[in-house]
């Protein structure tokens, strides 16, 4: 399951970024399916910059998907 719940709605903004990053993970490991290949490019990613802006790229555009679904917390 990519969507935890199978629900973008999320009560505070915190759970939004919470579940952000859920799904974030959770699509690098459909991605990537082996676990042995993961561990190996974890080292590669953690030390370069530019790759973990895109990490903070990819959370950041779920996190909007998941603000937009919300109304952006507001009633």
């Amino acid at each position: 399951m990519l969507i935890p719940g199978n629900s973008l709605i999320t009560a505070t903004p915190e759970e939004g970024r919470q579940l952000a990053m859920t799904i974030s993970r959770l699509v690098i490991k459909t991605t990537q399916p082996d676990d042995a290949v993961r561990s190996r490019l974890r080292d590669v990613y953690a030390n370069d910059a530019m790759a973990l802006l895109q990490v903070g790229q990819t959370v950041a555009i779920e996190f909007a998907t998941i603000a937009a679904a919300n109304n952006y917390w507001r009633k």
